[in-house]
Parts: C-alpha cells; structure tokens; sequence
C-alpha cells in the first residue's frame, strides 16, 4: 500500500505542479487570470499530493514495508525509531520526497500570502508559475529516474534488501525477509534528524525569492517591490541554511572521530557556497531597499544562490565525487545538470534581456560610504564563493578531460580563505558604522576609535597570556573590532534614548533594537560570525594532538590531564554491537569525569564505526577516539584537546539568531500624532 499511495501522491504532484505552471503563467500574460482563487486548486493540491508521498514514505518505514525497494535498502526492523524514521532522506529517492514536500509547503504559504492582496496581481501570479517549473521538475525525477516507490521484484540474497525493481505499483512483489538499514553513518548520530531537513529548507526557499525575481523581469517591472515582498521567505532561507551548515559541522565533529568539523569536503562546499552568495544576496537586497541602488546586483546574485543549490545537489546526489558525506550513486546526474543548464541560460537569458530596465538604478555616490562598504564585503564574499567553487569543480573538470583523479586538498582552500576572512572582519566592522553616501574621515574614526583601541588591548593581552600566535592575535583583534563596534553603536543609541525619555540604558537598547530589526538582526548575526572565527582560530591554533597506547591502570598523561583506562565494555544493541574503552579523567589527581570511546558494529551491513567521546567544558574539549580494538589491551586512543572551540557552534547559532531576530521580532507601532481637521497628510 505505501507503493501505491507514495505513486499516486508523486504523480499527482507533479500533474498539480503543471497545472500551476500553466495557470501562472497565464496570469502573469494577463493581470485578470492572475488572481489567488485561479491558482488555489493547485497550490493546495500540490502540498496535499506531496503530504500524501511523505505519508507513505514514512508509514512505510515505521511498518517495516520491504515491499518497497527503497525501504527494503534503506531501513530495517532492527534499525531504532529515530534512524527508521529519518532513513525518509537517507538516501537519494526519499531526500527527493522531502525535497518536494518543502518545495509544495513554501508554495502553498506563498498563494495563502497572495490570498491577502486587494486584487488580481501578476508578479505573484508569475512566482508561483516559476514554483511550478521547479516542483514539476523535482517530481519529474520522482515518477522516472529516481522513483522511491517502486516495488521489490527480487529480494536480496538470504532475504536481505532489494537486487531488482518495478515502477509498476502492481508489479509482483518478492519482498525480502529483512532490510538493510541504513548506512552506519547515518544512524550513528541523532542531528541525522535534524542537519539534512534543516539544510533542505534552506536550499529550497532559496526558490521563492529567485521565482519573484524571474517574474518582476518577466514583467519588465523595475524598482524592489519584489524584495520587499520575499524578505522574509529570504530570511527563512538564510536562517536555515545557516543553522544547516553549522549543525553539519557538529555532526562531523561528533561522528567522524578525527577532531574536526570542518576539513574543505566537496559536499560540505556544496552548502557552504549558496550560504556565501545568499549572504551576498542579504546584503544587496538590504542596500538596494534602503537606497534603491545595485538592482542588477540583486538579480543576479538570487539567480547565482538558487543555481548553487541546484549544483550542491548534483554535488551531493549524483555520485559524481568521492566524500565521507555522499552517500549515493544515482542516474540522476546527467538530469541534475541538464536543469542546472536551463536554469542558467533561461534566467541570466531574461536577465540580459531586461538589464535596460534593471541597470537603471541610481549610482553609488562614493566607496567611501556604507554603500561602498557593501560593495567591498560582496567582492570579498564574491572571490571567497569562486575560490571554493574552483577547488571543488576543478577535480571533476580534469577527471572528465584527461580521466586522471586529482584532489585540491585543504591547504590550498586554507590559504586562499584566511585572508579573505580576516578582511572580511575587518569590512563586517567598518561597514555598519560608516555613513550613506559619503563619509568623512573623522566621522569614520570617531566611530571606531575607541572599538580598535579596546581590540589591540585585547590583542595585547592575548599575546602574553597565550604562546605568540600570529593567527590568534589577528583574530582575536578583528573578531573583537567587530563586536567592539556593534557594542559601541548599541551603547550610544541607548544612551541618547535615556537621557531623551528617561528610561534605563537595558530597555533603551532593547527598544533600539526592536525600532529596526532587520538592521540589528545583522549587527547580531555579525557578532556571531566575529564569535565563531575566534573560536576557529583558537581551537586550530591551539589544539593539542597525540596518539597515545594505554594499559589498564596505568595514567598517562596528555593536555595537563591524567588518562587512565579502568574497564572495557561490550553491549549488544538490536542493531549494532557496542565495544568500548571506560577511560577515567582526571586534573591534579581530582576526577574530571569518565568517557567512554566506542566501536560500533552493525550487523547487517558487517561495518564498524567508531564513535568518539567528548568531554566539554569552558576552557575546551578534551576529545578521545579509539584507534584499536577495546578488547586488546594496550589500547590505542587518539587523542585531541581543543580549547574554546563551543566558540564556533555558539557563533553560528548566534548567527543564526540574527536572522530570527529580523524576521520575528515586529518593531513597535508608531504612534500617528493628531492631525488637525482639515489638514492635508503628508
């Protein structure tokens, strides 16, 4: 029965995707065909379709349906309820129906948004025809090339998973006894509910602000109505794949047992370059709102974010790299490319088309203004974005001419990005405090004088208190130069509100922050980047590493800790087989605390993971993972202490936060003073 609802649900989607295609073009053409009910039919029926799909999906997952191919590969009896239910995006057919579903939810909230205009209104009309190219699309690949409904037609050996498959629902059925499960990796970690959804909502309502950019140049429609109209499903967007990508790196961290989050992966590029243009994107949108300039940049930036989604998903679903994170082979990259082709020629296409209309919009004054700042932090983003999109396609580029596999390893990406980022820092500072238009000199220093002379103390500090570290010191001056100044401006817009009205400092920078919140969202979700580089800087710099062979009772030293292993362990699971290290953790002769490195064995699957044990505290982590088997003494650990580093997760998240400080909180009504009668209103 899951075959056979999940077939009809994707169909049916992807017919209602059409017919929304269809309709919105045609009010697009015609401003009277462009009203909400003309499009309801399909917008609502597209999310039900898409419900129904992910229903059966999971319905089947959770009765153990082998039935099916894709759940008969991808889950087990044996696999826990968490892992059975997030096996929907293990892998690549059921990542698609999640992928869908999101896509029909953003355009179903967009036609409820449309519902509350006064009439008839092509641009949204037109948005959600572009909605309707894309879910078609999506759900095209669904009913064909990567069907996750299709029926087991032959079970695996000994009753284990799927060998072969029908897209007839009808087909006969030779279910398998049991199921594969999921791959090791992917049960192995609880954030595998929560990072690939997350990273789905972000990639996806990239979609929204993209298709009212196609519509507005469609129209030929000049001016921002169509940012101010998506800012907040951009927002959305930003929120989540901001969060997405930092969970990513938890994930890594807390899964992979080598000590970082973070190593240049070619699928973790895949979601880290839509994050640097759409943050591009932001900032663009934000200017041209404020002061009507850089229009064409904002086209052109949303086409590039949402043509980076459509690449991170060929990256990561197409099989086309070797990745600890890919975790499938598929047919369905040639399709992937084929789309991203399309998008590019039809959008930049109509762009170019209508670069007369969208061209037009007023000139910066001078760089040496918040605008120029913008201009400065987008170029830095902008190089950033092609260095990591060079080093990640480049492999693939020389492996399609010449055949031969070539890596760009993460020194290269090191090197490149250091000192983008710290120029980055230092533009994240500058920019806000800097005047529109033109700025003086002495404004400018005035403004950062004291936030600099506070940093290079700071600095200062850091350098007799840690081991002269050129990369610390420099980040510690200008992630505390970014803070300083959003501080000081908060501080000074307080204090002129108190000594005005009479209120505490506390609630007159509250009330500072809740009049303009787009603005102070950003100066928060810059405080958090300024957060996370220091802790990146002092977890890397100041890391210690070792491997280390520990015999039962016997301490051994490491980081100014005492390790000593008391006891091994073994546990059996109904999935896997747990066999472990009990290593006692001690500071001057004081119990810190007891960690547990583990081997995980499941069965099915005949791998073995290991799994990490981190102990976190203030001054940093110490990390252990093991290098050997447990039930063989001596026993092997690596071993890394990283101080600071719950700096990078609360930077990001605090990052995060700014967006959902933007996009929540609501500013204050304005009160409107009493206008005499008669007056004329301004």
């Amino acid at each position: 029965m899951s075959a056979l609802f999940g077939t009809l649900g994707t169909w049916a989607a992807l017919a209602f995707a059409l017919v929304l295609t269809v309709k919105g073009f045609l009010g697009l053409s015609n401003p009277a065909r462009s009203s909400a009910r003309s499009l309801a039919i399909p917008a609502v029926g597209l999310l039900v379709s898409a419900g129904v799909a992910m229903a059966a999906l999971e319905i089947g997952l959770l009765t153990d349906d082998f039935s099916v191919h894709y759940i008969a590969n991808n889950s087990a009896s044996t696999t826990p309820f968490l892992y059975k239910a997030a096996s929907a995006w293990a892998a690549l057919e059921g990542s698609l129906v999640l992928w869908g579903l999101v896509l029909a939810a953003f355009t179903f909230f967009i036609w409820r948004a449309m519902r509350r205009l006064e009439g008839p209104d092509p641009l949204w009309a037109g948005a959600l025809g572009v909605m309707g190219v894309v879910s078609a699309f999506f759900f095209f690949m669904m009913v064909s090339v990567s069907n996750p409904f299709e029926v087991c037609t032959q079970a695996g050996s000994f009753g284990f998973g799927c060998e072969a498959a029908s897209a007839w629902p009808f087909s006969t059925i030779s279910a398998p006894l049991h199921g594969l499960g999921p791959n090791p990796l992917l049960q192995n970690h609880p954030l595998m509910a929560v990072h690939p959804p997350l990273l789905y909502v972000g990639y996806v309502g990239m979609t929204a602000p993209f298709s009212f950019a196609m519509a507005s140049l469609l129209l030929g429609e000049s001016g921002d109505r169509w940012l101010r109209v998506t800012r907040n499903w951009t927002r959305i967007a930003w929120i989540f794949l901001t969060a997405g990508v930092v969970l990513g790196g938890l994930w890594s961290y807390e899964v992979l047992g080598w000590g970082g989050y973070w190593a240049w992966d070619p699928v973790e590029n895949a979601s880290f370059m839509p994050w640097l243009v759409a943050t591009m994107f932001v900032h663009t949108a934000a200017l041209q709102m404020r002061r009507g300039v850089l229009q064409a940049w904002s086209y052109a930036l949303v086409i590039a974010t949402f043509s980076l989604t459509i690449l991170g998903t060929f990256l990561t679903r197409s099989g086309v790299i070797n990745s600890v994170h890919s975790f499938t082979q598929s047919a369905i990259g040639p399709v992937l490319l084929w789309f991203l082709m399309a998008v590019l020629v039809g959008s930049f296409g109509v762009y170019a088309a209508r670069i007369n209309r969208v061209g037009s919009a007023p000139r910066l004054d001078s760089l040496a203004s918040r605008e120029g700042m913008f201009m400065i932090n987008n170029l830095l983003l902008g190089v950033l974005a092609i260095v990591v999109l060079v080093g990640t396609l480049y492999p693939l580029f020389v492996e399609w001419r010449t055949g031969d596999q070539v890596g760009v390893g993460r020194p290269f990406f090191d090197r490149m990005a250091l000192p983008l980022s710290f120029a980055l820092l230092f533009a994240m500072a500058i920019g806000p405090i800097t005047p529109f238009r033109k700025a003086s000199p002495r404004v400018v220093w005035e403004r950062f004088r004291t936030p600099m002379r506070v940093s290079l103390s700071l600095a200062a500090l850091a350098a007799i208190l840690w081991r002269p570290n050129g990369w610390i010191l420099l980040s510690v001056l200008a992630s505390t130069f970014v803070a300083g100044t959003v501080v000081r401006q908060l501080w000074t817009a307080a204090r002129k509100g108190s000594a005005a009205r009479g209120g505490n400092i506390a609630g007159e920078a509250l009330a500072t922050m809740r009049r303009d919140t787009a603005f102070w969202g950003g100066q928060i979700a810059h405080v958090g980047i300024a957060v996370l580089a220091l802790g990146i800087a002092l977890s890397a710099n100041g890391a210690v590493r070792g491997t280390v062979d520990v015999d039962e009772g016997v301490p051994v030293a490491f980081a100014g800790f005492e390790l000593t292993l008391v006891d091994n362990f073994e546990r059996d699971e109904p999935n896997r087989i747990l066999r472990g290290a009990v290593v006692e953790i001690r500071r001057g002769g004081d119990l810190v605390t007891t960690l547990q490195p583990r081997l995980n064995e499941y069965r099915i699957r005949g791998q073995q993971i290991a799994s990490p044990a981190v102990d976190t505290g203030l001054r940093g982590d110490l990390y252990l993972s093991l290098a050997s088997d447990p039930g063989v003494f001596p026993v092997e650990l690596d071993l890394y202490w990283f101080p600071f580093i719950w700096l990078v997760w609360t930077g990001g998240f605090m990052a995060a936060a700014g967006g959902l400080w933007a996009w929540l909180v609501r500013p204050p009504r304005r009160k409107e003073a009493a206008i005499p009668e008669g007056a004329a209103r301004v």
